[in-house]
């Protein structure tokens, strides 16, 4: 899950100043946490006490409201200050970059994709909006278990319709700044199949431009199921943090490492 926080701290400074190069310091001072760190940990949160649709609604208004300068979108942030318990059928990539922890919990994926579906649709309920959750926790799942590039991205065609067969050379020219479900999650995808290692993906997804918070994010997240995130990227990490993140970050690597019994 880490990794998804990773992407989106050093997507923070482009997302409204989007770049298309891979060359660029991976931390700079300005880097900061958006809401898809806040929301990540939110359902890590949730899925730690009992995986329930109450429980996600409650772990995602409990830390939306602790951090309502986030950066939410728009009908989002609406939702999380309003008494509303109802999803309000969005297709947005939300749903996607917030699912990093639901890749690591399982152990087949049919509850992983299962429990992706629930976590999205208490807000996504739109087809996209599950379907890029599903997709992407199928992806972490798959990476975390072995399976090869070429086997995460025929499970991923097959299974949910992208395609991704166009090579991020040929996505990053007309690539621009999306919100959707749809024309986000693929280019992330193929952000992580194109990579060498964890932080090759990162660069990888932000040289894409769009949504580069969320882009790098949901990259991150299945980079890090595939090689791990190097020590001094994690320490950055848990430096930019602030003390409540950092709690429940700590509790979700305690609880994963007890259920694997390491």
């Amino acid at each position: 899950m880490i990794g998804a926080i990773v992407g989106d701290i050093v997507g923070s400074v482009y997302e409204f100043n989007n770049i298309k190069t891979k060359d660029f310091l991976l931390f700079q001072d300005k880097c900061f946490f958006t809401d898809d760190t806040v929301m990540t940990l939110a359902v890590a949160e949730a899925l730690m006490k009992v995986g329930e649709k109450d429980a996600f609604i409650d772990a995602m208004k409990k830390y939306g409201q602790m951090y309502p300068d986030a950066g939410y979108g728009g009908r989002f942030g609406a939702w999380l200050f309003s008494d509303s318990r109802e999803p309000y059928h969005s297709w947005g990539n939300g749903s996607a970059m917030r699912t990093a922890a639901v890749g690591w919990w399982f152990d087949t994926m049919e509850e992983t994709r299962h429990m992706a579906a629930l976590a999205a649709g208490v807000t996504h309920d739109h087809p996209e909006g599950i379907k890029g959750a599903e997709s992407t926790a199928a992806a972490i799942f798959l990476a975390r278990t072995g399976h090869s590039k070429a086997e995460i991205k025929a499970y991923v065609e097959r299974e949910f319709g992208y395609d991704l067969s166009q090579t991020l050379d040929e996505i990053r020219p007309g690539y621009w700044f999306n919100e959707s479900c749809q024309d986000t999650v693929p280019q992330a995808i193929i952000a992580f199949l194109e990579s060498k290692d964890f932080e090759d993906a990162i660069r990888n997804a932000i040289s894409l431009g769009g949504d580069s918070d969320t882009l790098a994010a949901i990259t991150g997240s299945i980079a890090e199921a595939a090689y791990g995130v190097p020590w001094w990227i994690q320490d950055k990490v848990w430096e930019i943090l602030d003390e409540p993140l950092r709690n429940v970050l700590r509790k979700w690597q305690e609880e994963l490492s007890r259920r694997s019994g390491v």
